[in-house]
């Protein structure tokens, strides 16, 4: 488990290094809310209009693939990009008639994936990158959409433990 404070991380530009030590206390709590799923747990639907915790884990990843395509590769993903990410970008019915059937260890090595991308680019990357404005994107910078990434994490790990909870014995 991450320290419990808020504070420059070595290989990181200080804020960066703050944003990445959130960035890394919400994939612990995260991944705490997950362990030991089976398949049937995550694939579970509360009622007919909840989204599973599969397809909250492939939601998770797919927010901060796209936030990556736009802060790293300073592209505003397109419709043709997003198609293969649709169904855990937008969730719902879609969602529930696709995001399913996978295994916990298919879910986890998808998020660190990506998590390892994501932190290999923050590493080269300073601070005046993280506040600067997006060419891709009006009214934005890296620093609140790296937020958004966590705080959509912490979001859903919310619906995930209270979805956890309630999954049938």
């Amino acid at each position: 488990m991450a320290l419990l404070r808020i504070e420059p991380l070595a290989g990181y530009s200080p804020t960066i290094g703050r944003l990445v030590g959130m960035l890394t206390y919400a994939r612990e709590t995260l991944l705490a809310a997950v362990d030991n799923l089976t398949v049937a747990q995550l694939d579970h639907l509360h009622d007919p209009a909840a989204n599973s915790i599969g397809a909250l884990l492939a939601h998770v990843t797919a927010v901060e693939q796209w936030y990556q395509r736009l802060t790293f590769d300073g592209q505003t993903p397109t419709a043709a990009d997003a198609a293969g990410s649709l169904p855990a970008l937008e969730l719902g019915d879609l969602g529930r008639s696709v995001l399913k059937g996978r295994d916990l260890p298919s879910y986890l090595e998808a998020l660190r994936s990506t998590r390892a991308r994501t932190l290999r680019e923050l590493a080269v990357r300073d601070d005046a990158w993280l506040e600067a404005a997006l060419p891709a994107a009006v009214q934005m910078n890296p620093h609140w959409a790296w937020f958004h990434v966590m705080e959509d994490e912490l979001s859903h790990r919310g619906q995930i433990r209270w979805l956890r909870a309630r999954l049938p014995a």
